[in-house]
C-alpha cells in the first residue's frame, strides 16, 4: 500500500445524552474504547477511538453529550463536544429516532421531550456554525419504515444534512455502510496512529473510566451524577500482573455507604467486575484494590478538569 493511496483524520460523533454515541464508537471501532452505560451524559471529555476501512484511518472523537449546561462541568462537556466537532473532517449528527418519533405523542415522556429539544438545539447549533453534517438515525429497530422515512425527511429538509443514514448501534444494522461513508471523507494522507491501535486513551485513564462505568452500571437508580473516579496509582506486580489502585469519590457522605453496599458487597461487585473487564483489555491479570472518599468539591477543582482534558475556566 503506498502512501499516496491512504487517508486519514478525524470524525465527532455529535448528539444529545443517551443518543448512542459510546456505543457507535464502539461498534465501529469492534471493541471498547469508551464508557456506556443507561445513564446520560457518561462521557466527559473526547475519547479517541481508531478504526481501520481499507486504506483509510478514521479517528473517531466522541464527544460528551450535547445539553443545556448547568454547572461548571456541563459547561466544559458542551464546549468540549462542539471544540471536537468544529476541529473534525466529517461530523455525525446521531439521533435517537425512537425518542425523537415518541416525544411527537401526546403523552410523551418528559426524557424523549428532552431528547427531542435537545437534538434540536443541536441541529440549530449546526447550521449557526455552518457545519455540513451527516445524520445518523439510531435505533430504528422496531420503528415503522413509513414514520422512519418521515423523520428522515422532515430532518433532512432542515438543510443541516448531506445526508442520511438509518442504523442500530447496538445491533450493528447500516454502520458498516456510514463507516465507509466516512472513510471516504478522510482527506488524504499517512495514517496518524499505528495500524493495530484502537485508541488513544491512556491505560489509567482508562482504567478509571471502565470503573466508573460500572459505578453508574450498578447504582443507576441510587447514585446521581456525583461520582468520579481516579487512578491512583499503576504499576507493575509479581508474574506480569497490573497493580491498579483507584479512589471513587462521591460528593455527600449518604453516598459513601450506597457505593459500599452492606458489607461491602456493592463496591465488591463493582471492583470484580472492572477487574474482569481491565484484564481483559489490558491482556494481563489486574490487582484491583478500590477506595471510597467523600469529596464535596470534587466537581470544582482544577486537577480534575486537568486530568480529564477538559477546560476548567468556562
Amino acid at each position: 500500500m503506498s502512501a499516496e493511496a491512504t487517508r486519514a483524520g478525524f470524525a465527532a460523533i455529535l448528539g444529545a445524552p443517551n443518543a448512542g454515541k459510546s456505543t457507535l464508537v464502539n461498534r465501529l471501532v469492534g471493541t471498547k474504547v469508551s464508557i456506556v452505560s443507561q445513564k446520560v451524559q457518561t462521557t466527559r471529555f473526547p475519547v479517541r477511538g481508531v478504526v481501520t476501512a481499507g486504506a483509510a484511518q478514521i479517528v473517531l472523537v466522541d464527544t460528551p453529550g450535547v445539553f443545556k449546561p448547568r454547572r461548571r462541568l456541563d459547561r466544559a462537556m458542551v464546549r468540549a463536544a462542539w471544540a471536537g466537532a468544529e476541529d473534525a473532517d466529517a461530523v455525525v449528527h446521531l439521533i435517537d429516532a425512537k425518542a425523537e418519533l415518541a416525544a411527537e405523542e401526546p403523552n410523551a415522556r418528559p426524557a424523549d421531550k428532552l431528547a427531542a429539544k435537545d437534538a434540536a438545539a443541536i441541529l440549530e447549533g449546526l447550521k449557526a456554525a455552518s457545519l455540513p453534517a451527516i445524520l445518523a438515525l439510531n435505533k430504528i429497530d422496531a420503528i415503522r419504515r413509513d414514520r422512519l422515512l418521515g423523520l428522515a425527511e422532515r430532518l433532512f429538509g432542515s438543510g443541516a444534512y448531506s445526508e442520511v443514514f438509518m442504523i442500530s448501534a447496538a445491533d450493528g444494522s447500516g454502520v458498516e455502510d456510514l463507516k465507509a461513508r466516512l472513510a471516504a471523507a478522510m482527506p488524504e494522507g499517512p495514517w496518524l496512529y499505528p495500524a493495530d491501535q484502537t485508541g488513544d486513551l491512556p491505560a489509567r485513564l482508562l482504567a478509571a473510566e471502565i470503573t466508573r462505568e460500572k459505578v453508574y452500571l450498578r447504582l443507576h437508580d441510587e447514585l446521581p451524577y456525583a461520582a468520579a473516579v481516579e487512578t491512583t496509582a499503576f504499576a507493575d506486580a509479581k508474574k506480569g500482573a497490573l497493580r491498579i489502585e483507584q479512589t471513587i469519590f462521591v460528593e455527600r457522605d449518604s453516598q459513601r455507604p450506597i457505593v459500599l453496599g452492606k458489607g461491602g458487597q456493592t463496591l465488591k461487585w463493582i471492583g470484580e467486575a472492572a477487574r474482569t473487564e481491565l484484564a481483559v483489555i489490558l491482556e494481563r491479570p489486574v490487582h484491583l484494590f478500590l477506595t471510597v472518599k467523600v469529596q464535596e468539591n470534587w466537581s470544582e477543582t482544577r486537577a480534575f478538569y486537568t486530568g480529564v482534558g477538559l477546560d476548567f475556566d468556562v
